[in-house]
């Protein structure tokens, strides 16, 4: 497989490469790409600053709801150019 040129990547939408790098850290079983996906997505630090107490479940869950549309691709907010900057930095990378 012939890796692409930045601006090839540069030229896809941002779901096109989010696709593309998670089909290729899937392959790779790269699980630290995952994690740093996870970790700038905009939800992530909501999300983490939940203590997880029984009267807090329902924010529990609509956090991680959140962070899952975030983490397939919906909703990046502001943290978009990032992600799209790892997801081409990612392909770009053998």
């Amino acid at each position: 497989m012939t890796s692409q040129s930045f601006a090839e990547l540069d030229a896809l939408p941002t779901e096109v490469l989010r696709v593309q790098a998670f089909t290729k850290a899937r392959e790779k079983h790269d699980i630290a790409f995952f994690w740093a996906v996870l970790r700038h997505l905009p939800d992530a630090a909501d999300a983490a600053s939940l203590d997880g107490a029984p009267n807090s479940i329902g924010p529990t869950v609509d956090e991680a709801v959140a962070l899952w549309r975030e983490f397939d691709g919906r909703d990046l907010g502001v943290q978009e150019p990032l992600l799209r900057a790892a997801f081409i930095d990612y392909l770009s990378k053998q």
